[in-house]
């Protein structure tokens, strides 16, 4: 007791002479951390931002500044007006498949059925896969085939069933283009949107619901009037997830279609990849990438401002 009673008094003394000591101490540990996140985070947005206002074009660096005609430039560019149109029809399909078919999945498993866990694995089982090989797969399955060989993937089953009506030349097809790589990344983060949806619902108080029905609602009306209402935030977490992934998608577009015919599947960030990797030019490609961050960040800060706000208010 002598001890522990010695020790405590000489923790005091040092708490005394050293008031700040736990606060330096704190500091010295994350360190490492924040230098690194500046550097290589902080800094490297900083130089992207410096050099989209260059005239870098070439593999020798050039850092005169030209000011906003590299994102002027941008603009008037053909290609990267078709990606933005892309990008827009890609995240309101993504969004709008995901979300539907996640919270359906998650209504059907919520109804306690035989062998759920088998199906919520199932469901799951696309999520832990790369969207590299989600778009090879797909890739496969959406081939058109050809006149030589015949129908092959998804159009080979349509003609095996009686539907050959519905063929179609997917990617190839310009009017299909980045519909068909909607359907690839539906199928891999749709398993996702359920597992959220499904949490959700299993928080979901059986009473609520109870008295819901005993005052006359019938099961539709207590999914619309009281479930849905309380999933928001899951439902505003989602889109969040799925809209920064669908702004900067690129793998998937890589491995599955490319920029297809007339840029009909083309993203922005394929398009920088093209411009500063195989064009060499580094300042349109900063400019690009600038862009992207500015897309990601009018999703991201608003919900960030959100949180923050409601924890304040906790």
């Amino acid at each position: 007791m002598k001890a522990v009673a010695s020790e405590a008094a000489r923790t005091r003394v040092a708490s005394l002479r050293f008031p700040n000591a736990d606060r330096v101490i704190s500091l010295l540990l994350i360190a490492p951390s924040l230098v690194a996140l500046a550097v290589f985070v902080y800094g490297f947005i900083g130089f992207t931002g410096f050099a989209s206002l260059t005239k870098w074009d070439s593999l020798t660096p050039d850092f005169t500044f030209v000011g906003l005609r590299n994102y002027a430039r941008l603009f008037d560019t053909t290609r990267f007006q078709i990606d933005l149109r892309n990008t827009v029809t890609f995240t309101v399909l993504f969004l709008a498949l995901c979300l539907s078919l996640g919270f359906l999945l998650a209504v059907l498993l919520d109804q306690r059925i035989r062998g759920e866990g088998i199906f919520r694995s199932i469901f799951l089982f696309p999520l832990a896969v790369s969207f590299i090989v989600t778009g090879v797969i797909w890739r496969w399955l959406l081939n058109p085939g050809s006149a030589q060989l015949g129908s092959t993937g998804i159009n080979l089953l349509l003609d095996m069933v009686g539907l050959g009506f519905l063929k179609t030349g997917w990617y190839t097809d310009p009017k299909i283009g980045i519909k068909a790589v909607v359907v690839a990344a539906t199928w891999q983060m749709s398993g996702y949107v359920m597992a959220m949806y499904l949490a959700g619902l299993r928080g979901i108080p059986v009473e609520l619901r109870g008295a819901a029905l005993v005052d006359g609602a019938s099961e539709f009306q207590v999914y619309r009037h009281v479930i849905v209402p309380l999933l928001y935030p899951i439902t505003l977490g989602a889109v969040i997830i799925l809209g920064h992934i669908s702004l900067k998608i690129f793998d998937l577009v890589v491995a599955m279609t490319g920029p297809g015919p007339a840029f009909s599947s083309d993203v922005p960030a394929f398009f920088m990849f093209d411009t500063t990797f195989r064009g060499n030019n580094f300042a349109q490609g900063a400019g690009i990438a600038v862009i992207l961050l500015a897309m990601v960040a009018v999703l991201i800060v608003p919900y960030l401002v959100y949180s923050l706000r409601t924890e304040m208010q906790r």
